[in-house]
Order: structure tokens, then sequence, then C-alpha cells
């Protein structure tokens, strides 16, 4: 179950820069709207330590991070949902993303035009949020009439999702998101069924000058889009992408060096990719073996069978118990079968949840 994320922001902020860096592709980053026309999709490694430490001990013939999917979708405009600039043909292509990562200028730059004119992130910030809103309202406000004589009728769970769905309308009348709501269990699998924009996870991405990458902070405009996200309940992640896409074309001994002369310790990317890993609640368990050491992605709070079907429908059918250890433990002690001897191995059944970090060999038996 790879992540996957779709990049959204008005043209000119930042957006191709940043997906060159993040897949190191060469997609066109002109400086005028529209460059990207066709929506972008890279998948990248999530960067994981932890691995690196797993494979360095097994030694095994092949290592495989979990991976992220991000979506760049091209700029939009004032009126994006209604058909201006390219139109709602972008926003559909988000609409299957887990999260939505806007992005967001917070610098000036002369050389860079910008579509609005001038630099403003909360100006910026809700232009996108209102055509995201707008589009949700479009999609629900043609499923309600649909809907309102089976309502009236008591027609199986229509009177239930009509009312849902003039809730959300009315919520979205008055420009808010979707995720500002609550709801119950049964309520939350309709909506899921919606795939509005606004009901996504989603976070900001400051796009900020180098001047302010080791102390963010100090830059005025990053603290008003922080103060922003903040008072939504949404995260923010500041980042350069001039200096991302700089890093991106360095190899590691480099790509180190330049990072001690900025004075950080990774590169922002590393940060984005597990920020949304935060955001959309993602851990991360681990199979180990002299053939493969693999990271795998899974939903918190997931249990042991659901995370074995994570690798094969039939772990998940068949599943007898599985041997676990956390990460942790297993350094500590050197290896696995000192972890054994210490009795630091378990033996987790069908009610277990699955920990971050923990490395599992699923036992299963399934019967033709």
């Amino acid at each position: 179950m790879p992540l996957t994320a779709g990049i959204v922001g008005l043209p000119n902020v930042g957006k191709s820069t940043l997906f060159n860096a993040i897949t190191k592709s060469q997609i066109l980053a002109a400086n005028y709207p529209f460059a990207t026309i066709e929506p972008n999709v890279g998948i990248v490694p999530v960067p994981d330590h932890r691995l690196d430490v797993l494979s360095k001990m097994y030694n095994p013939k092949k290592t495989t991070p979990a991976t992220c999917e991000f979506t760049d979708i091209a700029g939009l405009v004032k009126g994006a949902s209604k058909g201006e600039g390219l139109g709602n043909q972008f926003l559909a292509n988000i609409r299957n993303c887990d999260a939505i990562l806007q992005v967001v200028r917070c610098f000036i730059d002369s050389n860079v035009i910008h579509v609005e004119g001038s630099v403003d992130p909360i100006r910026d910030a809700k232009i996108i949020n209102l055509e995201l809103i707008l589009a949700d309202l479009d999609v629900v406000s043609k499923r309600i009439p649909k809907l309102e004589k089976k309502a009236q009728a008591k027609v199986d769970d229509a009177p239930f999702e009509y009312d849902l769905l003039k809730r959300i309308e009315q919520t979205l009348i008055n420009e808010q998101p979707v995720r500002s709501m609550k709801f119950s269990e049964q309520e939350a699998k309709y909506v899921k069924n919606y795939s509005l924009l606004t009901a996504k996870p989603f976070m900001y991405i400051a796009n900020i000058k180098d001047d302010y990458l080791t102390n963010p902070e100090e830059d005025k405009e990053y603290l008003k889009l922080k103060e922003f996200a903040l008072n939504e309940g949404s995260m923010i992640c500041p980042i350069s992408a001039e200096i991302e896409a700089e890093l991106a074309n360095l190899e590691d001994e480099e790509q180190q060096e330049f990072l001690n002369d900025l004075g950080i310790t990774e590169p922002g990317l590393n940060r984005l990719v597990k920020e949304t890993y935060k955001l959309l609640g993602y851990e991360t368990f681990f199979t180990t073996g002299p053939d493969e050491c693999r990271a795998w992605t899974f939903k918190k709070g997931m249990k042991a069978p659901e995370c074995a079907g994570i690798i094969h429908t039939d772990f998940e059918k068949g599943f007898i118990k599985a041997e676990t250890v956390s990460y942790d433990d297993l350094i500590k002690e050197g290896s696995y079968l000192k972890a054994r001897e210490a009795g630091l191995v378990r033996q987790e059944g069908k009610d277990y949840i699955v920990q971050d970090g923990d490395i599992m060999l699923f036992k299963f038996n399934v019967t033709k």
C-alpha cells in the first residue's frame, strides 16, 4: 500500500521544481503558467535508516524500501473549478490520492512571475482551498437531487445519505473543508466513496528562500502561512524547492558536503516524506532474511493478519501467527538469535496490533 500524494498549487510556486527534485526527473519547470500539461507521477523510495541497518545485518540479495507516489498537478488558477485555466481535468487527477499537498510560495523573486501579481501566501492558500471546496460542492450538488425522491420514499439508506450530503453541502457553502467535519463510522464510509478533495488529509508545503532553511521562523511570510495552517488544524512543512533540486543532482558524498555547508542534517524531501507519513497515520514494519530485507507501509492500528495481507492475500486468509521482534530489541541484542535467546522474539496472534518498526515473520496455512 504505497502512499500516494497529489501536489497542487498556483502556477510558478515551485511545484514542478519540487517534483523534479523528488523524482530526479526533468519535467519542464518553465517560468510561465501551465508548464505542466499532463499529470506527472513519480514513485520514490521512503528514506528509513532502519532498513539500511537491517540490510547491513542480514546482507540480503535484495533490499526493498517502502515507496511513496507523488502526482504533480498542473498549476491551478482562480476559477479552476469552473473550467478556468486548464480547469477541472486536473482536479480529477487527485481524487484518488491519499493526501493533498499544497505548495505555497513564500519567497519574493522579481525574476519569477506570480500569476496573481504579488506574493501573498495566505491569499494564495485561500485561492486553492476555495477551488477544492467548489469542486467538491459541484460533486455533492449533483448527487443530492438524485437522492431526494428516494429519501422521501425512505428507500434503503437514501434518507441517511441524503441528510449526510445536505450537511456536507452546507459546510462547503460556508467555505469550510469536509475534513473539518466529524463523522460516525457509517458516515465515514459514505464520505470515502465520494472521493471528496477537501475530505483528504492536507498539508501545506511552504516554499521558502534558502536563507531561511536553518531557521524558517525568521521568515515573515512563512510565519504568516504557519499561523494560518495551525488555525485551520493543518500541518505545514517548510522547504526550499530550489535547494532540493540542486541536492537531487549531486552524488551522495557531494550532497552531504552541501548539506553541511547549508547547516542542515538531511534533505528537506526526507522530512517531507516523513511528515506526509505522519499526516496519513502510516507506519512501517519489516521482513528480513537472506533473500530480501523489505519495508512495508501499513496504517497505524492495523492488526497482524491485515498486515500479512499487504504482502499477499493468502497470508491474511490463512494467518496462524506472526513471529515478531521490535527493531530496537533486535539492534540492542545484535542478532535475531540473541534476541530470541533473550526472550524478545514474540509469537503474536490475530488480535495483535502491529507497531512501527516491528520485524515480522508470518506463519500461515491455506488449504485448497
